[in-house]
């Protein structure tokens, strides 16, 4: 009798391990065998296994989006598995049930469901399902914006992954990692992990984990521009799920779906997509995906005008999004400190003991940022509110000048400039070394952009006795999406060294076509000079934070030591290379490609700016006389009629009694700052609430901060360029070239 219970346990111990392994691309046969052993279990009465199968079969009913039948098995199981006091059991039914809760964003539960379930893994050396809680609390993390928390969770899911053998399970985690890259701006990285993971997919045979890494890929060219790369990811990522139920990953491809056609010109197709997808991601609570849904539907009906639409949606947004988050961010809280407890406890062992002190290391760097990211923004503010008045009354003077007084002008517009350069080279370098910058792209006119690159820098030229040339191929085309600021930075400073270090002879600039499609073109920029030339032992260091040649001679020269590693760290963004070429006493070649976006859209013509803005009206809130007074005087000249506040209260009081089409706002103000200040007008009931709001700000830190994202429709920097100003300004009052919000 014994020796035929035995048998019939291993006949149910070989069903539920066929069916876990079968789980990746086969699920309807997982529920099937599960079925069969819950069933020999019952008969038999043998509660270990009928808690076990109950277990799997809530996970595979999890898998397929059938929420509640996995809820009450989980359930059941649960129920048995405290009867037998089996805490590892308990734990791997509470996974499904964590599950569900995270991936219907109910993050709270699903985040203390999640930590349960790693108390009892770590206890039980239970590396396979450690591995699987970690991953999942590093997505709850991401979903809640923490990307340091979500960092260290997957990197101790692949590390416990590792210890298991599992490459399905490490598999898992590389895509997530390779999400979290690409929104932090590194595409190669991306792209590089989710290589990883669908190679190890395929290794073990697990189609439904594919479809989330296929569609991991496809991002991650979306990303490059590369569209039918893209869509056909997305496609095949969306069959396997539609064939698994997988729920959460159809309404993820679909929101990418109608992202990727609004990208490829097809707006129809995309709000089809996205309203399909509200339906669907509301039936079954997937209530991230629904507010990105209404969120982007918004905007769209907000581009074309559709004024009624984009409102409806944006309000249906607000008030889901504000219900769900108040309703969560104290028991978040709550267990962040629980989470915080738990990473505490881990020191018995000596790996756990290796991450915590690893993680008091990443603790007092978090730390050293925040007070480096305050002094930066102090500075930043300090040098550049001076710097703005100097610039502003340059612009005011140039029309009134006669030609003597214009070439000292230019003198000291390129003098402030260079100023400026090297304020921006100090912060961008910050920016760049802890992977805050991002690229900013928007329509320019590329061949305003080289002459303008030409003029800047031919006086430099000039005074030395040098010839500056640029020069372009005859196929580039008008206008060209891409982040001008920082491609003039790039060309900016391999320009200035090599008029610094070049005293007789040419300087070049050459940008030639490598290659194109319809979307995308490719052109290499190669500058040349006749100058000192580099020594071979010196060019590897060339790039390096803060190295300066070291002949005394260059010394004489000055500089930081910042430009060219600043460089790097820029063509790094644009996913490309640089590369030199170098003689002494002959000179050198800096070259690098880049990739370009061939846009629809025209920059507007000073006249056409002028005309959009004539009869106009503004809010100015600065608190600086000068910057007020000269920048008032600049906005009369293009016909918009200013009041000016010199606080936070005071602006927030006009906007109440003054009805105007747009608001430019100093972020630090006496009183009450900018932020709180539009905070105020946005919530308020004037006409004044929905009209657009920009920042002005010395701050240049206020790039990193979402709340201002989110406030401002752009955010616009000191020393203010009266030309971009204008331009932006423009952008907003015409239909033609209308864009999302911007920073310059």
């Amino acid at each position: 009798m014994q020796n035929d219970a035995n048998g019939q346990e291993h006949i149910i111990d070989n069903l539920l391990k066929e069916a876990y392994e079968l789980r990746g691309h086969h699920l309807s046969k997982s529920i099937s065998l599960t079925e069969r052993a819950l069933q020999i279990s019952n008969n038999l009465n043998l509660p270990f296994y009928t808690a076990r199968a109950l277990s799997r079969l809530a996970l595979y009913h999890m898998i397929r989006g059938a929420h509640d039948s996995s809820i009450e098995m989980s359930n059941q199981a649960i129920e048995i598995f405290t009867e037998l006091n089996d805490e590892r059991g308990i734990a791997i039914t509470k996974y499904s049930i964590a599950s569900i809760f995270y991936k219907t964003d109910n993050h709270h539960l699903g985040m203390s469901y999640l930590l349960d379930c790693l108390i009892s893994f770590r206890k039980f050396k239970d590396h396979h399902n450690e591995s699987k809680t970690l991953k999942s609390l590093g997505t709850v993390y991401e979903y809640l914006g923490d990307s340091i928390n979500a960092q260290i969770s997957y990197k101790a899911a692949i590390a416990s992954a590792k210890l298991a053998g599992d490459k399905n399970l490490e598999s898992n985690v590389y895509n997530p990692k390779s999400g979290l890259s690409l929104k932090l701006g590194n595409t190669k990285n991306a792209m590089d992990l989710i290589k990883k993971s669908i190679k190890l997919k395929e290794e073990t045979n697990d189609l439904r984990g594919m479809a989330f890494a296929i569609y991991g890929r496809g991002k991650v060219y979306q990303k490059m521009g590369e569209y039918e790369k893209a869509l056909a990811d997305f496609e095949k990522a969306i069959d396997i799920h539609r064939s698994f139920g997988e729920k959460l990953g159809e309404g993820m491809v679909n929101y990418k779906l109608a992202e990727l056609r609004l990208s490829m010109g097809q707006p129809d197709v995309a709000k089809k997509l996205l309203t399909a997808n509200i339906v669907f991601t509301k039936k079954y609570k997937s209530l991230m995906i629904n507010l990105k849904c209404k969120r982007f539907l918004s905007q769209i009906y907000k581009e074309e005008q559709n004024a009624e639409l984009s409102l409806l949606y944006l309000e249906d947004y607000t008030s889901t999004k504000e219900a769900h988050e108040s309703s969560q961010t104290v028991k978040v809280i709550e267990l962040y400190e629980r989470a915080a407890i738990l990473k505490s406890s881990e020191r018995e062992a000596s790996l756990e003991l290796e991450k915590i002190e690893l993680l008091a290391k990443k603790d007092l760097a978090v730390q050293a940022a925040q007070v480096r990211q305050e002094f930066l923004s102090v500075m930043s503010h300090e040098i550049r509110t001076p710097l703005n008045a100097v610039t502003s009354i340059i612009s005011l003077l140039e029309n009134r000048s006669d030609p003597q007084e214009q070439e000292l002008l230019i003198s000291l517009r390129f003098s402030s400039r260079n100023l400026l350069r090297i304020i921006d080279d100090i912060l961008d370098f910050s920016k760049l070394d802890s992977n805050k910058m991002t690229l900013e792209k928007y329509p320019v006119n590329f061949k305003n952009f080289l002459r303008n690159i030409r003029l800047t820098y031919l006086n430099m030229a000039k005074e030395k006795g040098l010839n500056l040339k640029v020069s372009s191929d005859f196929e580039i085309v008008t206008n060209y999406l891409f982040d001008e600021t920082k491609l003039f930075q790039i060309l900016g400073n391999l320009l200035s060294n090599a008029i610094k270090y070049t005293n007789k002879g040419d300087v070049s600039l050459s940008v030639t076509l490598q290659k194109k499609t319809d979307l995308i073109h490719t052109y290499r920029f190669e500058i040349k000079d006749t100058g000192i030339g580099i020594a071979k032992e010196e060019i590897n260091k060339l790039f390096d934070s803060f190295y300066i040649p070291a002949s005394s001679t260059t010394r004489d020269l000055g500089g930081t030591g910042l430009g060219l590693a600043i460089v790097k760290k820029l063509i790094n963004l644009h996913d490309s290379e640089i590369h030199i070429e170098s003689k002494p006493n002959e000179g050198s070649t800096f070259c690098f490609d880049l990739d370009f976006e061939v846009s629809s859209q025209e920059q507007p013509s000073i006249k056409e700016m002028y005309a959009s803005l004539e009869n106009k009206k503004t809010i100015l809130a600065e608190d600086n006389e000068v910057n007020a007074l000269v920048l008032t005087r600049l906005l009369n000249r293009s016909g918009i009629e200013v009041i000016r506040a010199k606080d936070g209260e005071e602006v927030v009081e006009m906007s109440q009694n003054n009805e105007v089409d747009f608001i430019l706002m100093d972020i630090h103000m006496p009183k009450s700052n900018g932020f709180e200040a539009v905070k105020n007008i946005r919530t308020s009931c004037t006409s004044n609430s929905r009209k657009p709001i920009f920042a002005l700000t010395a701050d240049i830190t206020t790039n990193d901060r979402d709340e201002y994202r989110e406030m401002f429709d752009g955010i616009i920097h000191k020393p203010i360029q009266i030309e971009r100003l204008l331009a932006i300004l423009s952008n907003t009052f015409t239909s033609k070239n209308k864009s999302c919000k911007r920073i310059e």
